[in-house]
């Protein structure tokens, strides 16, 4: 039996343990089998919800283990818990958890606030089998500043040093641009030794490279004085503070006092440096700001996970960020999620947020912050950048998880079609249409195949129109559907989960008329894409479904119709060429079919027969008939 050690879990929390939610563990599993099939709680557990209070508080739902397997908040307890089983959810998973408890327990608390702090503590000491979880990098780079007499500085992902510690930064990546920006400047050591007056004056240590190649000043030779070096050392606090900009100023202002002071051998050093911050501001300052602190969360998700990205800004420049993934376990919300999130940060980095900038405004209300979602300007400017990253670090997990595990890979991307087009089922297989014609000539129709998300190019087939008078799209995707379908469902062949149409409503009116004739509507999803791509119709319904243009969803939909594309006017072009060469060719008296066969078969199209030389017609297809094709294209060419 699982132990539930609370004075570990309230310590900080200055709270106490209702005694109605006691914990001492004293389960009764009394629900019948209709209590189970209808999410009805058993007569204990029920009377324990009637008696919760409506004050904000954590909940903690128990198995007949006695193990602890979800972990919730609430602002009002009773309203909250009491919602778990007045009724039967959408999620499946829920559904399983709630007829897994046997018994609850609950903790009250002061503000909707401290019970997210209080969750998010209980979460990490029992790791609930159905709570989101986080799922954490463990270590991220940092920039350390060494505190001795000649301060290092260097980039680690551990606290063993001391010293001031900057970041953490998104990726190693970044903190290298960071490193390379301060190494770029200033003549800071790389080396590792202690270096005081005594060590310098023992003469212990050698030059190194740096010095000769002028990356450093040779501090451990006493050429550069702890006054000087520090004077540097300040100025790569600044640029990791985040003051860039104010260094930028700061660098102008030296550059041009040097100058007019007719110190140009050091005011060029200077002009060096103003430089390279210059460079380095155009690509690190997300917006050129004079406001001191900014604090940004963006949000993105798929079907199992969300993305959180944290960035802390000062003066424009940002000098704190950080990806967090969490797991979805049963149907949390983006709000619920963004809300865990910034709890997170705040305990991990024990910070104080007092404005900061959302893509949505969270579930819990936080004392002394304003969440700000902005629609233009420098704010707004901000979170289009986090947004980037959080995609961006969706995107590079998601090739992990390919790289890793393809089954995984394909299987998440399947949730995530089977959420975005509303299907009952996940849509293993795939089918695309597209019609082809010019002004009603040569009609074909194109059928590509995706199995698991990707092309399976042994499934394509073309379709040559043959009931359809004239430019007919419609019609024409009528009978295509008719052709396939009919076919599949007569050989036994399993039908796709869903069928896609090219063209929008009309094209999709069509295909709803085939599905119906053949009774296979409701059977196999169908939807249709307007031109523009990004718009979906479902049957049924006048207003369009616009899937995130960054959706993997989307992605796969683009793919299919591209070559639905490519594929049908393929085919079209070569339908359309053989018929303009089989006319041509056909109208030159003395050429029968074995000519021109030969013919197509050396120069491959009447442009290349067309430019051809006289000995090299006649010698494909012999003297006599060369001569005759040859005068057909060059009736002006005198006869030899």
């Amino acid at each position: 039996m699982q132990r539930i050690d609370t004075d570990k879990i309230l310590e900080g929390f200055g709270r106490t343990i209702d005694e109605a939610g006691g914990f001492t563990l004293e389960i009764t599993p009394d629900r019948t089998p209709a209590d189970l099939r209808d999410n009805r709680p058993g007569e204990a557990l029920r009377r324990k919800i009637l008696d919760l209070p409506d004050s904000p508080g954590v909940y903690m739902y128990i198995d007949r283990h006695g193990t602890v397997i979800y972990v919730g908040k609430a602002k009002r307890l009773k309203r909250r818990v009491s919602s778990y089983f007045n009724r039967r959810h959408d999620s499946v998973r829920t559904n399983l958890l709630v007829r897994n408890i046997v018994d609850m327990r609950f903790i009250v608390v002061a503000t909707e606030e401290d019970a997210l702090h209080l969750e998010n503590a209980m979460i990490k000491e029992y790791q609930p089998r159905y709570n989101v979880l986080l799922k954490d990098d463990k270590s991220y780079p940092w920039i350390v500043v060494t505190k001795e007499p000649f301060p290092r500085v260097f980039m680690t992902r551990t606290k063993g040093e001391s010293g001031k510690y900057y970041g953490p930064y998104s990726n190693t990546q970044s903190a290298k641009v960071v490193l390379g920006l301060i190494r770029e400047i200033f003549p800071i050591r790389s080396c590792r030794h202690y270096l005081d007056e005594r060590a310098i004056a023992r003469n212990k240590f050698s030059l190194c490279l740096d010095y000769h190649i002028k990356k450093c000043g040779g501090p451990c030779r006493g050429f550069v004085s702890e006054e000087e070096y520090g004077k540097s050392i300040a100025k790569v606090r600044q640029i990791l503070s985040g003051e860039t900009l104010l260094l930028e100023r700061h660098l102008k202002e030296e550059m041009n006092r040097l100058s007019e002071e007719w110190r140009f051998e050091e005011a060029q050093i200077v002009k060096d440096q103003y430089e390279a911050v210059t460079r380095y501001n155009a690509k690190s300052v997300i917006a050129r700001t004079e406001e001191d602190d900014v604090d940004m969360f963006a949000y993105e998700e798929n079907a199992g996970s969300a993305y959180v990205c944290f960035m802390h800004l000062h003066r424009g420049a940002v000098v704190q960020s950080l990806n967090l993934e969490f797991r979805r376990r049963l149907a949390e919300s983006r709000e619920e999620i963004l809300s865990m999130a910034i709890s997170e940060i705040a305990r991990r980095f024990e910070r104080t947020f007092s404005e900061v900038i959302v893509p949505f405004i969270p579930d819990v209300e936080f004392e002394g912050v304003k969440f700000v979602v902005p629609a233009r300007g420098d704010k707004k400017k901000i979170l289009d950048v986090g947004q980037k990253n959080a995609r961006q670090y969706m995107a590079d997990k998601e090739k992990q998880i390919a790289a890793l595990d393809p089954e995984k890979g394909v299987e998440r991307l399947m949730q995530q079609m089977q959420a975005d087009f509303r299907l009952s089922v996940e849509p293993r297989h795939i089918e695309c249409f597209d019609n082809s014609n010019i002004q009603g000539s040569d009609p074909v129709a194109s059928c590509v195949v995706f199995r698991d998300g990707k092309p399976a190019k042994r499934d394509y087939r073309h379709f040559c129109i043959k009931t359809v008078v004239g430019p007919d799209d419609f019609a024409s995707m009528k009978e295509v559907l008719h052709r396939r379908y009919t076919r599949m469902m007569a050989e036994g062949e399993p039908l796709p989960q869903l069928v896609v149409v090219d063209g929008g409503k009309g094209q999709l009116s069509a295909a709803v008329e085939a599905f119906e004739e053949m009774g296979i509507r409701g059977t196999v999803a169908l939807v249709g894409i307007a031109k523009r791509l990004e718009e979906i119709y479902f049957p049924g319904d006048s207003l369009p479904l616009y899937i995130d243009k960054k959706s993997p969803s989307l992605r796969v939909v683009q793919h299919m119709r591209d070559e639905a594309h490519r594929f049908g006017i393929t085919h079209h072009r070569l339908r359309r060429s053989k018929g303009q060469v089989v006319s041509e060719l056909d109208s030159i008296k003395g050429v029968g079919e074995a000519t021109r066969n030969l013919l197509m078969k050396e120069f491959k199209s009447l442009k290349r027969l067309r430019e051809a030389e006289l000995p090299a017609i006649q010698q494909a297809i012999g003297r006599a008939k060369g001569e005759i094709v040859y005068r057909h294209f060059h009736p002006d060419t005198p006869q030899s």
